[in-house]
């Protein structure tokens, strides 16, 4: 039986049919094409990846601006304005008021409501609050943000104490409007403080402006509504009533 001679030095070694081994070449053409597979795979895992946080952030751009117009809308609609004071000023511990102040980029409004919500049991606290809203620049971002502040407990100054919480960040306009049923115009303030002003008057309806910016791109996110105060008249119902003369 002959030996398998050993190949000679200088010799080619040719590949029969049946074999499994791969060039060098076609190694390196397969590798290619892997390679242009997985960029393009990784290219639209991508595009689906920033895609769907550029939807959650409109998404959420706009849940802020919905939710801040409707708080407003729900807690300026409970505005009110109380006649109850004594004759006395050094006597004088609260003092109801609503004075909305135009202001760029946005303007500020100060009331007094009803809708102050306990939440802790048996505490010294009723549905009336003081109320503000207005602009304050973000010192983390430099933008404006929506704030709103509340105080439990009415007192004579309506525009300050209590605590403030955002409502919406990054806010390019928040305007305020107030309809003055007296003169049938819209106007950019009131004061129901001042003789001057609207004194003892609340506005009939309010315009809620409210632009949020960075929703789509460029874009800008803008909400808008109208809201009704139906407590046009002070509370006086405490206030003594004249007695009614006899009949003969």
């Amino acid at each position: 039986m002959r030996r398998a001679r050993h190949d000679q030095p200088g010799s080619r070694r040719v590949r029969t049919p049946g074999t499994t081994a791969f060039t060098l070449i076609e190694v390196l053409v397969a590798l290619a094409i892997l390679a242009m597979m997985s960029l393009l795979i990784y290219g639209a895992l991508d595009g689906l990846r920033r895609t769907s946080k550029a939807v959650a952030t409109v998404d959420d751009r706009y849940s802020q601006g919905r939710l801040a117009t409707t708080r407003m809308a729900r807690e300026l609609s409970m505005a009110f304005l109380s006649a109850h004071e004594p004759f006395a000023q050094v006597q004088v511990v609260r003092k109801t008021a609503f004075v909305g102040i135009a202001d760029h980029p946005g303007g500020r409004v100060n009331f007094t409501s009803f809708s102050h919500r306990r939440l802790a049991h048996q505490s010294h606290e009723s549905d009336q609050n003081e109320l503000s809203y207005f602009l304050t620049r973000n010192p983390a971002t430099g933008k404006q943000d929506l704030v709103r502040r509340e105080a439990k407990h009415i007192d004579t100054d309506p525009a300050h104490g209590g605590t403030v919480q955002v409502m919406a960040e990054d806010v390019e306009r928040f305007e305020l409007r107030y309809y003055d049923p007296v003169s049938a115009s819209w106007l950019d303030s009131w004061d129901s403080t001042q003789a001057a002003g609207q004194f003892l008057r609340l506005p009939s309806e309010v315009s809620i402006v409210l632009v949020l910016g960075n929703a789509i791109g460029s874009d800008s996110a803008r909400f808008e509504t109208k809201v009704s105060l139906p407590m046009q008249v002070p509370l006086s119902f405490a206030s003594p009533q004249a007695a009614p003369r006899p009949t003969r």
